[in-house]
């Protein structure tokens, strides 16, 4: 009994500190990405709302992105505050080890790491995509809008006659495959429609194969082997939208993996974004031995300044590293999966001996 009103009292005084640091990075993240959706907004007739609403929707996404580090902190100041208010020594009276004290935070994180990617990222999901579709709208590149779903790929430009809605089943590469085109005039009336079996897209004009002219203004049905398509060069967009794996879910991910790799995302990509996924627990997990390998073993109070400090810089080195580590993936220096665990695994074999040293204090 006494040892379940403990646990309670660990996991309850832990939840408390890690809502407050969300909360701290939530209201400065708010606070940039206003002023940069302020800046882009500057020029352009709307309220205040539209900025307001559109920096919601994304720093959810962005905390996601940082919440090891926000782990790895509130992790410091939790320990550094039982330590002060002498809770740890309390704690102890009742059996409870430095690394008893230490699993239980850490596997109360694993936990929260698995509801996060189950429940949280879908709805994070949801609002990157509506930001980055209502970010599109108001873009000075809106004659050319871009989207790519579990259909294929659908492209929009807008011209002075009119626009033109094309639509791709998937894209290997520098090419389109499975196209179709269907160009509308100013009254909103299709004009014409092309299909074709592939287009390369690399250049202006797009090259396209054995294809099939629909004039509907002329009556005729016209077939050509080889056609030169004119369009802007789209590509870097599509293959931006395609590295951009933020608007899809963990759940849609593993439900949709072969339609995703159907309609062209690779599967180096979706197999990282995977792994990225089901390490999150497992960072989150040994960023709190490692904040309790720097901070429950201390007595002297005047060393909390020099562990917040050596906090922040260790935060900052492990985020660049783990950068440097998906690097060294993406240009096939290591493989994919091997560059998202490699910060866990060097952190973990770090805190395998720095353990020992929470027991004996």
């Amino acid at each position: 009994m006494i040892n379940k009103i403990i646990n309670q009292y660990i996991v309850v005084n832990y939840s408390k500190i890690i809502v407050n640091t969300i909360l701290v990075f939530f209201s400065l993240s708010i606070i940039l990405s206003l002023f940069e959706e302020i800046e882009f907004f500057k020029n352009l007739n709307e309220s205040f709302s539209v900025p307001f609403i559109l920096s919601f929707s994304f720093v959810p996404t962005l905390i996601l992105d940082l919440f090891p580090f926000i782990i790895f902190l509130a992790s410091m100041f939790f320990f550094l505050h039982i330590k002060s208010n002498k809770d740890l020594l309390s704690i102890k009276i009742f059996g409870y080890s430095n690394l008893k004290i230490t699993l239980i935070v850490a596997f109360f994180a694993f936990i929260l790491g698995c509801l996060i990617i189950v429940v949280v990222n879908p709805i994070t999901s949801g609002l990157v995509k509506y930001y980055e579709t209502e970010k599109a709208r108001y873009s000075e590149d809106i004659d050319h809008l871009i989207s790519v779903n579990r259909n294929g790929v659908w492209i929009k430009e807008v011209d002075v006659v009119g626009y033109k809605i094309v639509k791709a089943k998937k894209i290997e590469g520098r090419y389109l495959k499975r196209i179709s085109i269907y160009i509308f005039n100013e009254n909103n009336m299709i004009i014409k429609r092309l299909e074709s079996d592939l287009a390369e897209i690399s250049n202006i004009p797009w090259i396209m194969n054995n294809v099939h002219i629909y004039d509907f203004v002329n009556n005729k049905r016209e077939f050509f082997e080889t056609y030169q398509f004119q369009t802007k060069k789209i590509l870097d967009k599509i293959n931006s939208l395609y590295r951009n794996l933020n608007t899809i879910s963990f759940v849609s991910l593993i439900k949709n993996y072969d339609e995703l790799n159907e309609i062209g995302y690779s599967k180096k990509l979706l197999n990282e974004q995977i792994h990225k996924f089901i390490a999150l627990p497992f960072f989150l997990f040994v960023m709190v031995v490692l904040a309790a390998i720097f901070t429950i073993g201390t007595v002297n109070p005047k060393q909390n300044y020099y562990y917040i400090i050596l906090s922040i810089l260790t935060s900052v080195v492990i985020f660049y590293f783990k950068d440097l580590s998906i690097a060294l993936g993406q240009t096939g220096k290591v493989s994919m999966v091997l560059s998202v665990w490699m910060p866990i695994i060097i952190i973990s074999l770090f805190c395998s001996i720095g353990v020992i040293q929470i027991n004996e204090k």
